[in-house]
This record gives C-alpha cells, structure tokens and sequence, in this order.
C-alpha cells in the first residue's frame, strides 16, 4: 500500500504577531496539518515549519499603545500562538519568528543577490501619511473603493481587493482614508526600493506549467495567474521608511524592508533554525537549486499573488530552489455568513478551545476540506449532528460495544484468527482511495470513505448481535471472535483517521495495546492479542457547550460596539419599533475620564465615564482602533441603563455606542460641543 520514501518540506502561511488565532486561521493550519500527519503515516520523511510573521508598522503601533516593545510584543503573542496551535495538536517541527537573525541574513542574502543580478531598481514614489498619527501608512492601513472599473468595490485595503482580486498601489483607491484616524492620507515623495518582476515573466510562465509532478497551483489560481501575466507584472516595493518595526535595507539607512519581502523568507529561516538544533539535516539539501526535496506552501487565496509570483521570482533570483506546489484554500463562513461578533461567530481559537475539544473542529473541517478554493462553511448547528453521529455514534461506538465483552469474558484476550477475513480484506483495500484522496487533499472524500467503513463495521456487528449470543450457552467462543473481528475494524479505522483525530488515535492505541506505527499497519490484524480496559475515547457534543462558546465570543468583544470584521456588508434593518419601545433605551451623554488597557483581552479598554449624577466603568472593544490617551477627555454616548454585565474581566455599566465593521474600522459616536455629561439623548 505504501510508495517509495520521499522528502518533503511543509509551510503554513505565518500568522501575523498582531492578534490571536481564530477558527479561520485554523482552517489552513488543520488542513496542512492532516496533510504532514498522513505523510508521516505513509512512512515520508515529512517536516513541518512555520513561523510568526513579526514586522511591521500594525505591530509598532499596537507595541506603543500598549506602553511596550514591539520584541515584548510579538515574544508575547508567539507564546500564545504556540500554546494555540499545540492545543489543536498542530505538529511543527518548528515555530520560529521572523524577527531572528536567521531570516535577517537571509533577506539581506536574497535582497543582495537581486540587486546584484540588476533586478532591484530604485524610483521616487508617493506614499501615504496620516498626519494626525503622524506615521507613513501601509497598504493595509488604508482602505477605498476598488480602482477596477470593472469592480468599484467600496471599502478595499491599499494593496488588493478582496472582491476581484485586483493588485494596484493604495494611491490608485478611489477616496481612499487611514484606517487609524479616518482622515484622507497626505502623501510625500520618498525613494523606494523595487524588485523588477517583469524579469522573471518566462521563468514563473514555466514554473506554473512544468514538471510531471503535481500541478504547481490549483486551476483556480492558474486561471488568475493568467490574467496577471495578460495585465504585465509590475515592480514591486520592498522598502519602507522609518519609523518602522523590521530589518533596514543593508545599503540603505532609514530604509526597512517591507514585511512581503522577509515575511514569506521566514519559511526558510524557520527552517534553518531547525537545521541548527539538528545533526540530521542539511539547509541546502532542501532550500538549494538543485534540490530533490519537495517544497509545499500552504495558503489562503486571498495572499495567491505574493506566493505564486513574488515570492518564487525571488527564490529563482537569488539562487534557490521555488515550490513544488502551492495549495491555496478559501475562507471560512460560519452559519452561511462572515465571521461576526455581534453573532458570536467571531470565535477565537482560545474561546473555542475553553468549550470544546480540539477534535471536533479537525473532525468537522477535514468533512468539508477540498482541493480547491471554495470557502468553508461552519454550520454549528450541523457541528453538533455530524460529531456525534459519525465520531460517537458510529466510530467509537464500534469500540465500545466490543471491548467490554473482550476484557470481562475473555480477560482481555482477542481471538486467534479473523472471524471475516473477505470483510477485513475490503476495509484493507480501501486504504489506496482513501491514501489517494489525502494524497489530492480531498479530505471531504476520504471522510466519506471511512465513515462508509463505519457503517459496515456497525452493521457486522448489529447482525452478529454479540450481546445476545453471550447470553447462548456454548457460544463463547463466536462472541470472542465477533467481537475480535470488530476491534479489528475499529482499529483499521483509527489508522484511517489518525491525521485527522491524533488524540483520539493515541487513546486507541492505549486501550488496544498497540501502536499506529504506519499507514501498512491496517494490514497486520490483532491476533491472540490482550487488551486493556476500555477508555473513554469521545464525548458527546452537548449544544449548551456550542451555545456558552457563542457568547464567550459575544463577551470577548466587550460592551463597545460590534460588526464584521473588516468587512463591507451593510447590516439590515432591525424590526420596526415605536416610541413608547424606544424610549425605554436610556441615551445618555457621557465623558471619558480615563481609559486603560485590559490585562488578558485584545480587543477590551476599560473606560471611565462620567454620565453626570456618577462615574460609571465600561469595557469597550475599541482597542485596535484607538490609544487609550486618545479617548481621556472625550465625550461620547452611552446606554446607561443597560443591565450590568458581569464579564472575566470585571462588570461593565454600561455600553457605549460605536459604528464600523470592527477591529481598527470602529468610531466612537461623538458629541457636540456644549453637550454636558448625563444630559440625556433623545
């Protein structure tokens, strides 16, 4: 069943150190993960890196705000990314960082070659400036309407749309503002540092469509990369002014490289950290230009461009190997929509992870994973059915109605010979499919498959009725073989499902007494073999656990307003009220009189304010859009009979009214001059 030994490098897409990890996140890291894990079954050597993505201005803003670092920063947000990923069984080889002085000689490495090869080129540009905050603006702190007329969509980032995909220079947006004080962006010229692009126009044509090995990107993304090359590749910026959280150029003093230039560099710096920490293993074997290993990135659609042309342009100028393929995957919905927080479905890794278990999610996601870039939809209700009717009702269910006749009957002691050895043949041959369809990431299809193998172990057993013939005299000997047979079943099963449920698999093997060393070993059934007792391998999923993670996700997101983040939907209109309902809401002007960060929350402020009669304390989710000494002295709106809300963080008294999707698109409403605190809106 098995193939020739291959080597084989494996990337995730680094989260940016900015934030935590939430279930969209998780959608790509699951996915690359079930992919190493199968690899390693398959008897592949087969690792794994990754990195956080730790540059930029985003993190010197939020490292001010907070009165730190950015190297306290992005040290802080690593280890709660790690103890992340570890909690969903994530298994890298490495996590390393981009700010380490192995992706610093790196990037000084390939930036040198590049220039040196005449593909850097330096050219005076206009770049954005928020006056008011007094920073130069990245792409991604601006946003505007498309520039595509073909398109027009409002509210885009400064670099890409997300709703055509279209690449252009923020000052190509149409009216486009600064995220961080929603005024239009002054712009001032500055020497910037570009990679020619154009130059490896022939070399990426071929590198899409070369080898006889697996297609280098999906159709989708050939489709795109098609029309990129209709439309000419444009030279790219790689620099940044200061002040700037990065690397500064090596021949160029104020000048930082730009975090799409030592960012995707990561990977190969992760790596090299590793090789560092390993006898076994060898920097060039993988990374140089002759190198026989395959090289996998693992991508959101969204960040195709920069993996599919910028960043093997630059590979293949400098010197070194590009990718074998890079896999894009699309974004997650939940419930039919984009993640929200007002719904609760803006759900963090950690909220999730305090409510359910981590297998779940893998479970569910693999169900719906394909080759493809479809989004991915999170029905919650559906999470709940499908868990426990495929992994409780069917999976462990085999387990448990076997197990127990096996230890109490026959002191642990499985049969000598297969009971049904043309069943286990066929459970036996599916393992090429469902290797094929792990192989394709056609993770959906092999889920399929294995669960179609469940349903014939249950029905075996349903026909075979062990709990009656135990009850037969001089039957004992047929209970012990059923009941062998179906462990058997059980068992091929869990090496089926081991990349997918890793604890579950390891709790198997506990009570079976024998390890899952390989995808073969489906092949070898348990014969004359003890047993332990059996254990508990998964719990039901309660809806009340569904429905508390729900709101921790609503509270996460504090007292101050709510929204999609990032997004541009408009949300409907609530139901029509009268009066009489909305003069029960009790509007009151109010004055913030200190503002604070919350210890433990990303999203929270803590605010004081004064409504008149008293001081009230209110959580506000509005720390990414605004520095708490910003907000000290200003007057605002709030509901100030709102029911007290006790959250972790303390009880807030209060809500005060905002607008925006969310996340650094959020305004506090503001007040007149005049106005005086505790009068009341009406």
């Amino acid at each position: 069943m098995g193939d020739g030994s291959r080597t084989i490098l494996v990337t995730s897409a680094l989260p940016y150190a900015n934030g935590s990890i939430h279930l969209g996140h998780l959608v790509e890291y699951i996915q690359t993960d079930i992919w190493v894990r199968f690899q390693r079954l398959r008897g592949h050597d087969c690792l794994y890196v990754c990195a956080d993505d730790s540059h930029g201005t985003p993190i010197m803003l939020r490292a001010e705000q907070e009165g730190i670092s950015p190297e306290e920063l992005i040290s802080r947000i690593g280890e709660e990314h790690r103890a992340d990923f570890g909690d969903f069984e994530i298994s890298f080889d490495n996590f390393h960082t981009t700010h380490s002085q192995e992706n610093r000689e790196l990037a000084n490495l390939i930036y040198e070659r590049l220039r040196d090869a005449g593909h850097i080129v330096v050219k005076t540009i206009r770049e954005p400036y928020d006056a008011v905050k007094g920073v130069g603006l990245p792409d991604r702190y601006i946003r505007g309407t498309c520039p595509n007329p073909d398109c027009g969509a409002p509210d885009q980032y400064g670099d890409a749309c997300e709703v055509c995909a279209t690449t252009y220079s923020a000052s190509d947006l149409i009216e486009p503002v600064s995220v961080l004080s929603g005024e239009p962006p002054l712009w001032r010229d500055s020497e910037h540092y570009f990679v020619r692009l154009a130059d490896f126009t022939d070399m990426l044509k071929d590198w899409v469509g070369m080898g006889d090995g697996p297609a280098r990107v999906q159709p989708e993304i050939a489709n795109k990369l098609e029309e990129w090359f209709a439309m000419g590749l444009q030279d790219w910026d790689i620099s940044r002014d200061e002040p700037y959280f990065g690397f500064e150029i090596p021949d160029a003093p104020g000048k930082y490289f730009y975090v799409w230039l030592d960012a995707p560099i990561g990977y190969m710096a992760s790596f090299k950290n590793l090789c560092a920490r390993r006898d076994d293993l060898d920097f060039d074997a993988y990374w140089a230009a002759d190198s026989k290993a395959e090289l996998y990135h693992f991508i959101g659609k969204d960040i195709a461009y920069f993996h599919t042309l910028f960043w093997p342009a630059n590979l293949h100028g400098a010197g070194f190997r590009t990718p074998t393929a890079v896999f894009c995957h699309g974004f997650l919905t939940v419930n039919g929509r984009k993640m929200s927080k007002a719904r609760g479905t803006f759900i963090n890794a950690r909220t999730y992870l305090e409510h359910l278990n981590p297998e779940y999610l893998r479970y569910y996601y693999a169900g719906k994973l394909g080759p493809g870039i479809d989004d991915l939809d999170l029905n919650l209700e559906d999470f709940v059915q499908r868990v426990n009717a495929d992994l409780v009702g069917k999976v462990v269910n085999i387990a448990s109605r076997c197990a127990g006749f096996i230890t109490k009957g026959f002191e642990g002691q499985m049969a000598e010979v297969l009971a049904e050895p043309e069943l286990y043949a066929r459970f036996v041959a599916a393992g090429d499919d469902i290797a094929r369809y792990y192989e394709g990431r056609e993770f959906a299809k092999a889920v399929r498959e294995i669960m179609a193998l469940a349903d014939l172990a249950n029905q075996y057993i349903d026909e075979q009725k062990p709990w009656v013939l135990v009850k037969q005299e001089g039957s004992e000997s047929r209970v012990q073989a059923v009941c062998s047979m179906g462990l058997n079943l059980f068992r091929a099963l869990m090496v089926y499902l081991k990349p997918i449920l890793p604890g579950m698999a390891e709790n198997a093997e506990a009570f079976l007494d024998s390890s899952i060393r390989g995808w073969g070993d489906v092949e070898a059934p348990l014969l004359g073999h003890r047993i332990k007792g059996f254990q508990r391998l998964m719990s039901r999923v309660q809806k009340e656990q569904v429905d508390a993670m729900v709101e921790d996700a609503k509270e996460t997101l504090g007292e101050g307003g709510a929204g999609d983040d990032g997004g541009s939907e408009v949300e409907p209109l609530a139901e029509e009220i009268d009066i009489d309902a909305f003069s029960k809401v009790d509007l009151r002007i109010a004055r913030i009189t200190a503002a604070r960060p919350v210890a433990g929350a990303d999203k929270l402020l803590e605010l004081e304010v004064d409504i008149g009669s008293e001081s009230r304390t209110v959580f506000a989710g509005v720390k990414a859009a605004y520095a708490p000494e910003d907000l000290v002295g200003r007057l605002t709106v709030i509901v100030a009979n709102l029911k007290h809300r006790k959250m972790r963080f303390g009880t807030s008294q209060g809500m005060v009214l905002a607008a925006g999707p969310g996340g650094e698109d959020i305004w506090l409403l503001g007040v007149d001059a005049g106005a005086e605190p505790g009068m009341r809106v009406k």
